[in-house]
């Protein structure tokens, strides 16, 4: 498979994160980590804070907190922790999968100090589209600000990947990214950062600055009808979660539903596994 330009920045974060002597560092000096922001007063602690009320804003509005004391959860696009630890300290196993290897030894020492290390296991998406687990070996595959990151065929595999390993009557939660008014600007100029990524010696060097990185990255829309077209013959009990102040998607066969925390560009398939 080639390889894929939105990974060029991946990697450069990657490496950027292996090159700190901690995770606070990173914290501290790689804004995107904490919504382009950097400082000695950020912290590993206060990130993590910020993931510990997400996954249980997320997982009570998407009716998936029950019985995780004896669940598996697979996290796609873990990072260096951020929601994983709360993860680790709710389910009993928690598998924190991303493409790069940096981003995972980062997750392990999140956990360490925030979670329970006991509890999780890493899986390295190598090729940026396959998880490395077996068939029906989940109860919970969870994905936020992750997809949005991927050529739209990886996205959509991982989509159908999330599916494979996640066991009839488990629930998948992924979150993708679709059109809004403002991608009149952002589309274009998000290609062109990413083509700016193949100039021999300075690609590298653009893929690490903060703006560049948050335009390239968002490197595919795909709404609900895009999705369900690969996976929805293996779902039932289909939600589509928006925000309040966006119109529903008026998808046939699934529920629409609403919760605050989803920005207006974003949108959450949750469904159970047939």
């Amino acid at each position: 498979m080639p390889r894929r330009r939105q990974h060029v920045p991946w990697t450069a974060a990657g490496s950027a994160s292996e090159a700190e002597h901690s995770a606070d560092d990173v914290v501290r000096g790689t804004g995107w980590v904490f919504n382009n922001r950097t400082g000695d007063q950020l912290s590993l602690a206060k990130f993590v804070a910020t993931g510990d009320h997400e996954t249980i804003a997320y997982l009570y509005a998407f009716g998936l907190l029950h019985d995780e004391a004896t669940e598996t959860m697979v996290e796609v696009g873990s990072g260096i922790g951020r929601m994983t630890a709360s993860f680790t300290r709710m389910f009993n196993r928690v598998v924190a999968c991303d493409l790069d290897a940096a981003f995972l030894e980062r997750c392990r020492e999140t956990v360490a100090q925030f979670g329970r290390a006991d509890r999780l296991q890493t899986s390295q998406v190598v090729d940026g589209r396959t998880l490395g687990l077996p068939d029906d070996s989940a109860d919970v595959v969870f994905s936020y600000i992750t997809l949005q990151h991927c050529h739209r065929d990886d996205a959509l595999a991982l989509a159908r990947e999330a599916v494979r390993v996640t066991r009839p009557g488990g629930h998948i939660a992924l979150n993708f990214r679709t059109w809004v008014l403002q991608d009149l600007v952002l589309w274009p100029a998000g290609k062109l950062v990413r083509a700016s990524w193949r100039i021999p010696r300075i690609g590298k060097v653009i893929a690490q600055r903060r703006l560049p990185a948050r335009l390239g990255w968002q490197a595919n829309r795909l709404s609900p009808r895009d999705v369900l077209a690969v996976v929805g013959e293996s779902l039932e009990a289909i939600s589509i979660f928006r925000g309040p102040k966006r119109r529903g998607f008026g998808e046939p066969g699934t529920t629409d539903r609403t919760f605050v925390g989803v920005h207006r560009s974003h949108w959450w398939l949750v469904a159970a596994i047939n």
